[in-house]
């Protein structure tokens, strides 16, 4: 087809409007029509062919050339030039189209101009599409008018509307928007015929996400070998999905949902899929409909890995007992970092229990073990878990061997594991470790440097780890950790630092504004430290700080988002801009059809049209114009308002509002009835004391025809009598009066009561205020205006009297150190007594350095007060301590050692910083003392070690305590005595006799000696046990004999006896070799069916039990008879394999068999037998549980 023309209208055909139609563009490449048609299809997006085609079977296109202002005439529409034989990209580009105009369906008549009495147009064939020219009004487009007509092609499009295009824009981006408004017309399958959605339609909305994509990991060895990411928006129309790959478009497009799903592995080299080696990818799902674009947060896509440890063999390791070790775990490379370490001991999967001597760091993996002992010897391996990629690996192992050492040998705390210093994030959870090496085992504390841990803290593991839980600003500081010993302690201190991600203090909301009108856009986020704030438009950078809109245009509608960034997060906040511009109308709020109005009263008649820009008001009464005078005035919103109104003012009101889309007006009439309302009787202010009654009156006069309703309202508070009635009752008392009673009357309910008389035609106010006596208020203002050691200084204001004069003030406090937070106690003050017009005072015999914090209570002849707020927490400043320890004593310990002890000072009174103790002693006849320091607070004895120190001497010593600001005063003197030396001699005569195969009888001869606390005997099996590792019993001095025990059958053990005493242990006796016996027999002997029951007696008979070859020969049998539920009762032995035992006079009574030997007693084989007869037979034994037959004989 070729282009022609048809009447006074240029035609283009379809055939020359497919042919001009550009190719695809990216969709970034320009802005989104603001008015098109967007209702997306289902299934896959449309080529530029596919969209003309469609146009082709249902459009043809009328095109406006270009018309100057004024053109138009009262006869019609402007005349149409002749454009024969353009193309579609010149007439577009000669006309400067500006707005594309849809109008109805696909056959319909095109009317003239708003206002133009002229006869309609009819335009042939059938046209769907016109296009305006730029040098058109805006009214042009919104002021034609369609009507449809049936036809052929599909859904007609009953409501015109407009498509704005950019007047700057090129003809093949406008002909490319064409285009698009075309094939978005078309109805989709689901729409019944309806596939359209209106920009100014007020059920449609931008994108706003309901589900963004989440960060995740790519573990190596996946087995889905496939990446899922999600994002769903709320849109209307439905949105569209694409994505962005390190913020460039990727080609991972769906259109209908935001779901990403792509394979790893394989693909082209264009493929946007993770593959090993890749470290990041960030993915971004954009949403769009015809309101706007939406980016979601960014999604980080990581490649997850745990390698293997070095197959290498690891060094043995040798440590002495009683000392520190570490062994290092040394992880192999892994991403992400949040692994979790355990060891394993000598196989899988064992691993080696934590407590206060043994401790597994998390950061580096690493094993550390406090105090080193004997059976911590094997192969320790390192197992280490990746939870993000569910993937373990362990190490080769490392053997460990422990040498002896000498026992007692002390070793000084030393701290190994040591946390940097910590940034968290706010409302985030944060472990700090903290491990001692030593022997004994050092203790660890946690303290905050100049205040107190904060509550939400947990210490496990023995101290080792500290766990702050939902960290806050106020958690910032200087944390240390301190290992406690048993000389004193040692401290670390790192910084806390509190960090967090970007929160919203101020963020934009969808916003509808007017066209030509101002605006501003404003966020702002909080955060530690501070963010970055930018804007995108539609996806678009936008700048930053806040945006300023002066005159908006359509072109300002939009999509915004405002981003907020630091290092430790990102935040979006969505908004949609939509300006709007329509002719006036009184749809949603016409004026009220009929008013009243009270004679002589006042009258105000609402005009609230919607329009956009904001309409002109003007009002009429019939054909009078209305202007502002002294009893009619026109309000800034629109209203009209009419003072001392008579029946003259009576009569139809119009509003007429125009702005430069239009006019529209609305009609009410108004009525006026009888004599404007008025009170006759009225409340009057009164005083009550608290708990008593008030009566408050109200009366008004009013037109009698018109229902009135008197409200009561205190202060701002309307109340509600239903639900209200424990203080307030109305009481009618005739149709015109309502008076207010209070019972029960409290302070609170004093303020200014407001007794209003309504009616539908006006209303009437007047007020009393309600005072009540009783006791004072809070305090205001309560500050500690200066404070010292033991004094604080504290100023207030004045609180309500409530109608009695406040006779005097109590001051309250509560301290860091009160074992109940709740309970407040009465201050010292200076003056004494706190008179009622003070407003300062002093609090005196304060404790140094401690916190407080004080509130105040005022007190009048009706009674006590409520307190006053609390003030800010205050410490008082430092002094030296005055407090000495307790209990001073010592004495004894290992050899050439003084050890000294004493009840530590409680923390209340360490009165400041750095708080330890001085410990002075002397021999008894020395002049000069000795001080030592012990900087722990906490500690309760001081151990000094000097060679020249003769065992029991005599010293004298003393302990006072001191901190950054002094030393206080020494405590009594305490006398007490030095060491002895260990023991010089040896045990003599150590015999062994073995007793059954796993016990032996030890004895010896005693080392005589004051100073010997007792003997300990150790055992172990030659050429198996490690000497270290043996079996030890302590003995006291008084017994120079002991029972070995759990010793294992037909074995060699060595026996070594050694006297000790509180400096250590003594020279060994000569070791003596001992065999154990061969174990007892594992079976139990087996009943047979032989025994009876004969006259007087029983007859229990066995089969003779067999030993094995590593079991001791049989000696012969016991029997025992006891009564069924007792443990106890009589044993009888024999060499034969059976026993006639006196019959039971009543009652059952149990008999067990066991056969024994010379390494013990064997298993039990067990009959229940009972007055009657035999009852059961059963064997108990490490072997087998028989079960025998059940028989009864009769006497």
């Amino acid at each position: 087809m070729s282009d022609h023309l048809h009447g006074n209208t240029f035609l283009l055909t379809t055939d020359r409007l497919r042919s001009r139609l550009p190719r695809p563009r990216d969709d970034r490449s320009f802005r989104s029509p603001r008015h098109a048609v967007t209702q997306p299809r289902s299934g896959p997006v449309p080529s530029p062919l596919e969209r003309a085609r469609v146009a082709s079977e249902c459009l043809n296109v009328v095109v406006l050339p270009a018309l100057r202002h004024g053109a138009r005439t009262a006869a019609g529409p402007p005349r149409i030039q002749s454009q024969t034989g353009r193309t579609a990209g010149q007439i577009v580009r000669r006309c400067g189209v500006d707005q594309v105009y849809f109008c109805g369906g696909c056959t319909h008549r095109l009317f003239g101009f708003a206002g133009n009495q002229a006869s309609p147009a009819h335009v042939t064939p059938v046209t769907d599409l016109v296009l305006l020219p730029a040098s058109l009004e805006r009214e042009t487009c919104s002021s034609l008018l369609c009507s449809s007509v049936c036809s052929p092609c599909p859904s007609p499009l009953p409501e015109p509307y407009c498509l704005e295009i950019s007047p700057g824009s090129t003809a093949r981006h406008r002909m490319q928007l064409l285009s698009e408004a075309v094939w978005r017309r078309r109805p989709g399958p689901a729409s019944g015929g309806r596939s359209y959605s209106s920009r100014n339609d007020a059920t449609g909305y931008g994108p706003v996400f309901e589900e963004q994509p989440l960060d995740l990991i790519y573990p190596e060895e996946s087995p889905e070998a496939k990446i899922s990411m999600n994002c769903r928006a709320r849109a209307n129309p439905p949105a569209t999905y694409k994505w962005r790959l390190n913020n460039w478009e990727s080609g991972l497009n769906n259109w209908e949902s935001g779901c990403l799903l792509f394979q790893h592995g394989g693909g082209e080299p264009g493929d946007h899929q993770p593959r090993e080696g890749q470290a990041l990818w960030a993915y971004v799902c954009v949403a769009t409909n015809v309101y706007g674009t939406v980016f979601s947060k960014e999604a980080i896509v990581k490649f997850g890995y745990l390698d293997f440890f070095s197959t290498e063999e690891r060094d043995a390791v040798h440590v002495k007992e009683g000392q520190g070790a570490v062994l290092l775990c040394a992880p192999p490379p892994h991403y992400p970092d949040d692994l979790s370490f355990r060891w394993m001991l000598n196989e899988f999967p064992i691993f080696i229990p934590l407590d206060k001597r043994r401790f597994v760091s998390q950061k580096t993996g690493n094993l550390y073990i406090s105090k080193v002992e004997a059976e911590d010897s094997g192969n320790y391996s390192c197992f280490v878990s990746s939870p993000s990629i569910a993937k373990s690996v362990f190490s080769q192992f490392i053997p460990w061997y422990t040498l002896a050492l000498q026992p007692g040998a002390e070793v000084p705390a030393d701290i190994r594991v040591k946390f940097s210093d910590t940034y968290a994030l706010l409302n985030q959870n944060v472990t700090l470790e903290c491990f001692a090496l030593g022997n004994p085992i050092p203790e660890i504390r946690w303290r905050k440097v100049d205040g107190e841990l904060p509550t939400n803290i947990e210490v496990s593991m023995a101290g080792a780890l500290l766990h702050i839980f939902n960290v806050q600003v106020e958690d910032e500081g200087r944390v240390e950790c301190g290992s406690v010993w048993l000389i004193g302690r040692a401290w670390f201190c790192v910084a806390h630092v509190v960090l967090s991600v970007p929160e919203w203090a101020v963020h934009i909301n969808n916003t509808e504004k007017d066209i030509g009108s101002d605006l501003t856009l404003s966020c702002q986020a909080n955060a530690k430290p501070w963010t970055y704030i930018r804007w995108l438009k539609n996806g678009y950078s936008y700048g930053k700080g806040d945006l300023r809109f002066t005159s908006l245009t359509f072109e300002d509608s939009g999509m915004y988002q405002c981003i907020a960034e630091n290092r430790h997060g990102i935040i979006y906040a969505n908004a949609e801009l939509r300006v709007i511009a329509c002719a006036p109308t009184f749809e949603y709020a016409p004026v009220r059809k009929a008013l009243l109005g009270a004679r002589k009263g006042r009258v105000v008649i609402e005009c609230r049209p919607k329009a956009a820009p904001k309409a002109k008001i003007t009002w009429s009464k019939g054909t009078e114009l209305l202007s502002n005078s002294s009893r009619v005035r026109i309000w800034d919103d629109g209203s009209l308002e009419i003072l001392n109104v008579t029946k003259m003012d009576e009569g139809r009101y119009t509003c007429f509002a125009e702005n430069d889309r239009g006019k529209a007006n609305s009609t009410g009439t108004l009525s006026i009835t009888g004599e404007s309302t008025f009170t006759t009787s009225v409340p009057f202010s009164c005083l009550v004391l608290y708990v008593e009654e008030c009566y408050m009156q109200c009366a008004a006069s009013h037109d009698p025809s018109l229902d009135i309703t008197f409200i009561w309202a205190v202060d701002t508070h309307v109340i509600d009598f239903d639900r209200e009635t424990e203080h307030y009752q109305s009481i009618m008392s005739d149709d015109s009066s309502g008076e207010l009673w209070i019972s029960n009357t409290q302070l609170k309910h004093a303020g200014r009561y407001t007794c209003t008389a309504q009616t539908i035609v006006d209303n009437v106010t007047v007020s009393a205020d309600l005072m009540v006596r009783g006791p004072p208020g809070p305090p205001g203002g309560l500050r500690v205006e200066d404070f010292k050691d033991k004094m604080a200084r504290l100023l207030w204001s004045r609180g309500t009297d409530n109608h009695s004069p406040i006779s005097r003030y109590t001051i309250q406090f509560r301290d860091s150190f009160s074992l109940d937070q709740e309970e407040w106690k009465n201050a010292i003050t200076s003056p004494p007594v706190v008179e009622g017009n003070a407003e300062m005072a002093n609090v005196v015999e304060l404790t140094p350095w401690t916190e407080y914090e004080f509130r105040i209570i005022a007190t009048n002849a009706l009674g006590v007060g409520e307190p006053s707020v609390p003030c800010p927490k205050i410490r008082t400043w430092e002094a030296a301590p005055v407090v000495a320890p307790s209990d001073i004593g010592g004495g004894g310990g290992t050899s050439r050692e003084l050890t000294i002890t004493w009840t530590p000072v409680p923390p209340q009174y360490y009165y400041g910083r750095k708080f330890g103790y001085v410990v002075a002693f002397k021999p008894h006849d020395y002049t000069d003392w000795r001080r030592e320091t012990v900087a722990d607070p906490e500690a309760r004895r001081f151990v000094y070690k000097d060679s020249s120190i003769l065992p029991a001497t005599e010293f004298q010593v003393k302990v006072k305590a001191y901190n950054s600001q002094g030393e206080g005063p020494y405590s009594l003197t305490a006398v007490i005595y030095s060491s002895q030396d260990v023991p010089t001699e040896a045990p003599g005569d150590v015999v062994a006799r073995t007793l059954t195969a796993t016990e032996a009888l030890v004895w010896w001869l005693p080392v005589l000696c004051d100073s010997v606390v007792g003997s300990v005997v150790k055992y172990w099996r030659k050429y198996f046990d490690n000497e270290a590792a043996a079996n030890r019993v302590l003995v006291p001095a008084s017994e120079n004999q002991t029972r070995l025990e759990n010793m294992l059958p037909d074995s060699h053990y060595m026996v070594e006896v050694r006297a000790y005493n509180d400096a250590g242990f003594g020279p060994p006796a000569d070791i003596y070799e001992m065999y154990t016996r061969k174990a007892p027999p594992s079976r139990p002997p087996k009943l047979t069916k032989t025994w009876g029951i004969l006259g007087t007696s029983v007859n229990i008979a066995w089969d003779h039990v067999e030993p094995w070859i590593n079991e001791s020969m049989i000696e012969g049998y016991k029997v025992l008879v006891r009564k069924e539920g007792h443990t106890n009762g009589t044993l009888y032995t024999t060499g034969s394999h059976y026993i006639d035992l006196p019959r039971p006079k009543r009652g059952e009574f149990v008999v067990e068999v066991r056969a024994r030997s010379e390494g013990g007693d064997g298993p039990i084989a067990a009959v229940r037998v009972s007055a009657r007869g035999l009852l059961g037979a059963e064997s108990v034994g490490v072997l087998a549980l028989l079960l025998v037959a059940l028989c009864s004989l009769s006497l």
